[in-house]
């Protein structure tokens, strides 16, 4: 039985006036950042960070994320960019990789702890450790994860982030000109945009209800647990071209990658090691 979702062929531009044209994907993703905004500032008096250091944060993880997202995109698909430079620059078209603005978001977190705590030269690496900074990362990770949940729309208005070709029930319909090389003849394909929403939506859920009763670190590198796990097995679905790495894809070894690293926090976190600086 074919409904709504079986037919309808989505456009990626929200609205046009007169020369300012708005797309879905830019919309939904700055609609994410404000929502996540709030919910950060909501959770700082939780932790009794103030509010100045929040808005101090906010924009700087919203630019140098959007640049990471960009640039782990763009290195994803370096093959394209290497032939169409100047598409590099139209982010609001789509492709962003998430994982891009996990690792920028980090190392501005980690400078701006650096700036506000002294470190000796030997004990740099005790920042990892540092109260203040795991309590700035627990606190924005409720709101990245949501605004995963809401910005994974904004491919599905582009027709990207579809996965094999599928007649279940979740099925969609891709247009011809978006359909990859060597799918041209299939009709309808995997939503993994929308299984990815809709496991981050439960994922920001979690957080939120153990926000207040979790130690300071556990939120974040919970959140990478989650979604490295999920990325993992979700990306033997998709058909999307990125480089291979020791056999996996790229999404793939960096879910690995940040799967190791978050197991191994939470493991020292759970035997009570703890550095003194």
């Amino acid at each position: 039985m074919d409904i709504f979702f079986h037919y309808f062929l989505p456009q990626p531009i929200l609205l046009r006036i007169g020369p300012l044209t708005i797309y879905w994907y830019g919309f939904l993703i700055f609609l994410a950042f404000w929502l996540g905004f709030f919910i950060s500032l909501k959770l700082a008096k939780y932790r009794n960070i103030k509010k100045e250091i929040i808005f101090d944060l906010a924009f700087l993880l919203f630019i140098f994320g959007l640049i990471g997202a960009r640039l782990y995109h763009v290195f994803s698909e370096f093959n394209y960019y290497w032939q169409n430079p100047l598409e590099i620059l139209f982010f609001w078209q789509g492709g962003l990789g998430i994982y891009g603005t996990i690792l920028a978001g980090f190392l501005v977190l980690i400078f701006y702890t650096k700036t506000k705590k002294s470190f000796s030269t030997f004990q740099a690496y005790a920042i990892f450790f540092n109260k203040f900074f795991l309590t700035l990362l627990d606190i924005f990770s409720p709101g990245l994860a949501l605004g995963l949940a809401i910005g994974r729309w904004g491919n599905y208005f582009n027709q990207e982030i579809y996965g094999l070709p599928s007649n279940s029930f979740f099925r969609i319909p891709i247009a011809p000109e978006n359909r990859l090389p060597g799918f041209e003849n299939f009709q309808f394909f995997q939503p993994l945009f929308f299984y990815e929403s809709i496991f981050c939506f439960f994922v920001f859920l979690f957080l939120i209800l153990r926000f207040k009763k979790s130690q300071s670190g556990i939120i974040f590198f919970s959140f990478l647990i989650f979604y490295s796990v999920f990325r993992f097995f979700i990306e033997f679905l998709r058909i999307d071209p990125q480089p291979i790495i020791f056999g996996l894809r790229l999404g793939q070894a960096f879910s690995l990658l940040i799967f190791i690293f978050a197991f191994l926090f939470l493991l020292i976190k759970k035997r009570k090691i703890s550095l003194e600086f």
